[in-house]
């Protein structure tokens, strides 16, 4: 048989790189940065290595640390010195982050992107202040609710209050951008409009719009201190088995005023990725989770895999999917290795 049609011809080394379909540059990623206002010295994250919290005045050395690799952008991300059952310390002035915001906006030329959430604010680890539940019918005893013995839940109006005063203090600290985590109903409609009557018009949202209940969070929660201390947050975070319900959810966040939308996580949700890219013309952002990252380093220090390949294969895989812009943990090695 005579063969016409050889793929391989394109995929010799000088022509390779000309008909490549995805590219990926430091541009595209985000570097998450966690500021400790508890602790005087770098404090290694042990379930995420190359990973620590900084102290408050440590903030503007690590994200110059960030800057050096290409990245330009980072997420920031606050350990409080104190918590309480309203998370009263998440729109202090003097805050965590808005301490941070203030020292790296005046001292560098980071993109400075603001978490805006309360789980690690609340002395009981849960996105806002917490309502009474359903209860049972016999006496008020609480009954565990399929397996789960939740009796609580967050109380969702209540928490729009307190995510326009957290997004409000972030953006006089000097933040760029907004990104309310919560899974709030009407979060950005409400971060909007405080933003718009403080006179915030400019300061863009990247919501989590579609962001699911995954078992993928685990290290995060150890680094920024943010677990549930009961319960768990499946009452307003998405099922893992839904698709078509995050385009209901991005559809009303759109409609609210969303600048960006992020899937979270980003690899066990590709589908999600790609569904908001045809359906949708705002930037997607994918949040390339703690437990993504931990993993990979776990697998490469057993020398199952090349911890080096896979990250850029991954981010790859999540840019291939549709999304323009890259939360990681591995941004700043990718960007290394992408510069050199």
């Amino acid at each position: 048989m005579e063969l016409t049609h050889r793929p391989r011809r394109l995929r010799q080394d000088r022509i390779r790189p000309l008909v490549s379909e995805t590219s990926l540059e430091p541009s595209d990623l985000i570097a998450p940065v966690f500021v400790d206002a508890t602790t005087n010295e770098r404090v290694p994250i042990e379930s995420m290595p190359g990973h620590e919290r900084v102290p408050i005045d440590e903030a503007v050395a690590r994200v110059e640390e960030v800057r050096e690799t290409g990245v330009e952008a980072v997420m920031l991300f606050g350990i409080p010195r104190s918590k309480d059952p309203e998370g009263t310390r998440a729109w202090a002035e003097d805050g965590v982050v808005q301490e941070a915001t203030r020292r790296i906006t005046s001292e560098t030329d980071a993109y400075v992107i603001t978490d805006v959430c309360l789980c690690e604010y609340t002395d009981h680890g849960h996105c806002g202040p917490l309502e009474e539940d359903l209860r049972a019918e016999n006496g008020g005893v609480d009954e565990p609710i399929h397996g789960h013995e939740a009796t609580t839940t967050v109380d969702n109006d209540a928490a729009l209050e307190s995510l326009e005063k957290i997004a409000t203090s972030h953006a006089e600290a000097g933040a760029d951008m907004i990104a309310p985590s919560g899974m709030m109903d009407g979060m950005v409609g409400a971060i909007r409009g405080a933003l718009d009557e403080a006179g915030f018009e400019r300061v863009p949202i990247m919501s989590y719009a579609a962001k699911y209940e995954s078992a993928f969070y685990g290290p995060f929660r150890d680094a920024a201190d943010g677990a549930p201390s009961f319960g768990d947050r499946r009452h307003y975070q998405m099922d893992p088995a839904n698709a078509r319900e995050a385009i209901r959810e991005v559809e009303l966040d759109v409609e609210q005023g969303a600048d960006v939308l992020m899937v979270k996580p980003a690899l066990p949700y590709l589908d999600i990725v790609a569904d908001l890219r045809r359906e949708f013309d705002h930037p997607v952002a994918a949040y390339n989770v703690s437990g993504e990252y931990a993993m990979l380093h776990a697998a490469a220090e057993k020398g199952w895999l090349d911890l080096e390949e896979v990250a850029l294969e991954s981010l790859l895989s999540i840019k291939r999917a549709g999304a323009d812009l890259i939360l990681t943990y591995f941004a700043e090695d990718v960007a290394t290795r992408l510069r050199e």
